[in-house]
């Protein structure tokens, strides 16, 4: 279970990358993707190698089949203050196709993981839309998700939680060197939304150290809203400038904002160099506390860090050397990649508990640093 949010908030969250839709009902190209990445912060390393492969038939249909992987050791400091390191493995696969007529595009994917403790199955559909000359395409996306929770230790735990995800977006190009992409999305989730194994401090006199643990209770509904406006525009010596703003606000009382700014620069005719910088603050849910005034305070309770006030910032690093120009056997070119992404996490309200002889609540705040590396090599044939 925690592979799953960390890859989700960390892995791809930090990735910093502005993409936007191409502007253009074409199908994907011919390739395959083979990607090792790695992170590590804050006592959790994450490591494992990914394979993609899409293939395109008769110009009508692609087809695309992905498999992940995640090693997950975490020490981190939910884990060594309330219960022990441990290591566990995710593995994920995925299928997709895209069916393209006219200007239309359709597109399906369903994405199935699976590790000790948490089973996640996703079903998406999407269509996309050219008008006005190629100028416009507009899109609209649903996707389904049905999870089953586990905790280890205990055969008789099992809870679901289902997921629904709405998008709807509209990308623009408005000269021939600016491209503007505006999206929304709305998810609702029901069911367990907790964590089964994490619990929250509250004010215990009796105890040494000033304070017990009891386990976290989430709300079983959460509906969250996100609308983000980017850009990309071209400058004459073929490098490209990204921009990018997301807003973020649930039921929860969570309100968050993302601002993203990138730069690609070519060197000569085969090297790309990507620069980013990624800054994100949100408030912290309404029922979130690092420290309960008494044991049941409230109905729902929550000390998930990522639930709290934080802020983070990101910068990243990216090389990119393309080779095969000229084609290379069934090789038509091919690219290698490197990214490296360095993470800050400041918190305003989580305090880590690691001090020694300091009253209760009166811990230093917690921060971290976190690395994360994503090499990979493409194949277009």
């Amino acid at each position: 279970m925690a592979a799953t949010k960390l890859r989700r908030w960390l892995i791809f969250g930090g990735a910093l990358s502005v993409c936007l839709p191409l502007a253009a009902a074409v199908l994907p190209e011919d390739r395959a993707d083979v990607l090792y990445h790695a992170y590590d912060g804050g006592g959790v390393e994450i490591s494992g190698p990914s394979l993609l492969l899409r293939k395109t038939f008769k110009d009508l249909f692609s087809v695309s089949a992905n498999y992940y992987v995640d090693d997950v050791t975490s020490a981190s400091i939910d884990v060594v203050t309330t219960a022990s390191a441990y290591t566990e493995k995710r593995t994920q696969t995925s299928l997709g196709l895209d069916y393209l007529r006219g200007k239309t595009t359709l597109s399906g994917n369903f994405t199935r993981s699976s590790e000790n403790d948490y089973e996640a199955n996703t079903a998406s559909f999407s269509i996309s839309q050219d008008m006005f000359g190629d100028l416009t395409t507009v899109r609209l996306g649903y996707s389904l998700g049905w999870d089953t929770v586990g905790r280890n230790g205990d055969d008789n735990f099992k809870e679901d939680v289902r997921r629904q995800h709405y998008r709807l977006g509209v990308s623009q190009i408005l000269t021939k060197s600016l491209l503007l992409d505006l999206s929304w999305e709305a998810i609702t989730d029901e069911g367990f939304l907790n964590n089964p194994y994490r619990q929250v401090r509250f004010i215990d006199d009796g105890n040494p150290n000033g304070y017990g643990y009891q386990p976290e209770l989430y709300p079983h509904t959460r509906t969250s809203n996100a609308v983000a406006l980017r850009g990309l525009y071209y400058l004459p010596y073929r490098a490209v400038l990204k921009a990018g703003y997301r807003y973020f606000t649930d039921t929860w009382g969570i309100d968050a904002h993302t601002v993203e700014l990138g730069y690609s620069h070519p060197i000569k005719e085969r090297w790309i160099v990507d620069l980013g910088y990624r800054w994100y603050s949100q408030t912290a849910a309404d029922f979130y506390s690092d420290l309960f005034p008494y044991q049941d305070a409230q109905n729902f309770l929550a000390r998930d860090k990522e639930l709290s006030t934080f802020t983070s910032h990101t910068f990243s690093l990216g090389l990119s050397y393309q080779f095969a120009q000229g084609g290379w056997g069934f090789i038509d070119r091919g690219s290698l990649n490197l990214g490296l992404d360095h993470v800050r996490y400041e918190y305003d309200d989580f305090r880590d508990l690691r001090a020694d002889g300091v009253p209760a609540g009166s811990e230093p705040l917690y921060s971290y640093s976190a690395n994360v590396l994503k090499l990979f090599i493409s194949l277009w044939y």
